[in-house]
Order: structure tokens, then C-alpha cells, then sequence
């Protein structure tokens, strides 16, 4: 197997026209006690220029019959698929960005609720930044508190801080769970193969990191704008790590073929931990040594692999 066939890639970015300024997408698996308070946290927004797209994952318990229901007398511009068969969270994300028709695309949990200003202050945040500026910045994101309103996760070391995903968690360390919206255009522009998306579990930060790769940036803000539902199981995803394994073996391969080489010397502790974690995952596929070494660019990470595979089994 060729692991390269699971990374994706940037195309060329195109301006298109969008009906709104949000795209809020939610992908549902078997939601039936959660979707409503999604659905009461988007009528309540102080902000409304938004399209609502719900995508309902072949859920089988009352998914289906609660978001038809509360459809008929909603007020949102709803745009609602109900999916047969489970495709999983990352089919249905790209499923989403195919069909959005807001210029600014936004995830939103099936279990989780924002605050009633959250798509204003979105909206606010990324248009006080000039046209120029958002050539490169295409995304704002901030943070989030638990059900009882303590915070989940770091505050930024500034706001705002200009930055991407990998230098939060290799350079800053910036830990814990964030929320925010990215360019749809450049959603859209992303390329992949069937096979992305054929395999249900792949990583979501693969999509974030693949931004940063190219250079663009998100503006990190230390306003509170969601409400993450700890201790509540993600039902569209599985943990299983055999399920995950090939999602987590891709993602650690692209950080390192994409970031080794200009930060190994800034983040070597970090690039060591995704080396053993690579190693920790390769054994619950029935991969050989050589589909990660032809999909290792670095020497040197390649060389450790090799030196450490006979002990992977042993690692957890």
C-alpha cells in the first residue's frame, strides 16, 4: 500500500459568489437528545446570515424524525441530507464543503452549543482584517468552556495571534479544545483521492495542517465562543484504535514530511513524539516496513523507524 494515496492536496484557489456569510455544518449520528439544543443555539444568534447544513450519517435511533420535525416550523435556511449508509465524520465534512453555499465555512457538533453571539463575533473578527490580510488569514477560531463553564483547553499567549495549527502544538504548545469557522473557498479547493474518504477515520487536523503547509494562517482569539460538551460520547467517530490507526498514520507522516526539515532544530521533542507515535500505530495495520519507508521523506526519521520497528509492538 501506498500511504501517499491518503494525503490531500491544495488545487488552485477560485473566487465564487455564496448566497451567505456562514456555512454552519453539522454532521449527526445518532443525535436524537443533543440536535435540538444545536438547533435553539443557531436560533439565538445575534448574527443570522447564515445557511444551516445538517448532515445526518445513517443514525439509527430518531435522528431523522426530530430534525424533520423541527424543519417544518424553523425559521433557519436549512439544508438538510439524510445519508443510508454511514459514510463517517470525514466523508460527511467534504460532503459539507461541497454543498456550502457560505462564503465562511463553520463545523458545529451535533452535541454541542455556542453562545448567542458567537457568529457575530466571527463575523466582526475576520472582516475587521483587511482584504489583503485575508489573502493569507482564512480562518478566526476561539475558544470554548464546558457545560458548567469552565474552560476546556490554553488561552492563546496573545489575542490576537496570528499563527496555524502546527505552530500552536509544536512551537507554543497550545493544548485543549478551540472552535472556529475557515475560508469555504479554500475548502473547496482542497484535492483527494476516493480513497480519503472511502476510509471513515481519517484525521480532521490532517485538513488544518495541509492550510499551514501552504502558509496560510488563522487569527486566534481569546473570546469564549462555544460550549464543548465534555464526557459525552462523540457517537460519529469511533476510538477504537484499529478503526483510527490509519487515520493517525497518515496524519503523523504528513507532519512529518510536510514540517521535519525547517523545524526539526526549533521542535525536535515534538517531531521524536510523532515518530513514536507512528511507530505505536503502524502495529494495528497489516502494513510492511517498506509502505512507510517509501512514505518517509526525512532520512532521519526514516533511519529511526527502521532501528525501532522491531519494537513497535511493544509501544502503547
Amino acid at each position: 500500500m501506498n500511504l501517499r494515496q491518503f494525503i490531500p492536496e491544495l488545487g488552485s484557489i477560485e473566487d465564487k459568489s455564496y448566497k451567505y456569510t456562514f456555512t454552519v455544518f453539522t454532521p449527526a449520528y445518532n443525535a436524537e437528545k443533543t440536535i435540538e439544543r444545536v438547533h435553539q443555539s443557531l436560533l439565538n444568534q445575534s448574527f443570522n446570515d447564515f445557511e444551516w447544513i445538517i448532515i445526518n450519517d445513517g443514525s439509527t435511533d430518531a435522528t431523522h424524525e426530530i430534525i424533520s420535525n423541527f424543519i417544518k416550523s424553523s425559521p433557519l435556511n436549512i439544508n438538510y441530507i439524510n445519508n443510508n449508509k454511514n459514510k463517517h465524520k470525514m466523508a460527511c465534512f467534504l460532503q459539507g464543503i461541497d454543498l456550502a453555499n457560505g462564503s465562511l465555512f463553520l463545523t458545529f457538533d451535533a452535541d454541542d452549543e455556542c453562545f448567542p453571539n458567537a457568529l457575530e463575533v466571527f463575523n466582526s473578527e475576520y472582516y475587521e482584517l483587511t482584504e489583503q490580510e485575508r489573502l493569507k488569514i482564512i480562518a478566526v477560531t476561539g475558544l470554548c468552556v464546558d457545560q458548567n463553564r469552565n474552560a476546556v483547553g490554553d488561552e492563546f499567549p496573545s489575542t490576537p495571534l496570528i499563527s496555524n495549527p502546527f505552530e500552536n502544538n509544536a512551537i507554543k504548545s497550545i493544548k485543549g479544545e478551540k472552535w472556529g469557522f475557515t475560508s469555504t473557498k479554500h475548502l473547496q479547493s482542497i484535492k483527494f483521492n476516493d480513497c480519503f474518504i472511502e476510509n471513515g477515520h481519517m484525521f480532521p487536523s490532517v485538513i488544518w495542517t495541509l492550510f499551514a503547509k501552504y502558509g496560510y494562517q488563522t487569527k486566534y482569539i481569546n473570546t469564549i465562543v462555544r460550549i464543548y460538551h465534555t464526557n459525552i460520547e462523540n457517537s460519529i467517530t469511533s476510538s477504537s484504535p484499529e478503526k483510527t490507526a490509519l487515520g493517525a498514520v497518515v496524519y503523523h507522516i504528513v507532519i512529518i514530511n510536510w514540517f521535519f526539515k525547517p523545524y526539526a532544530i526549533k521542535a525536535p521533542k515534538f517531531f521524536l513524539k510523532n515518530l513514536y507515535h507512528l511507530l505505536s500505530k503502524s502495529k494495528y495495520l497489516d502494513l510492511n516496513l517498506k509502505n512507510y519507508t517509501t512514505s518517509i521523506d526525512s532520512f532521519i526519521i526514516k533511519f529511526l523507524f527502521v532501528l525501532l520497528w522491531p519494537l513497535r509492538k511493544l509501544l502503547k
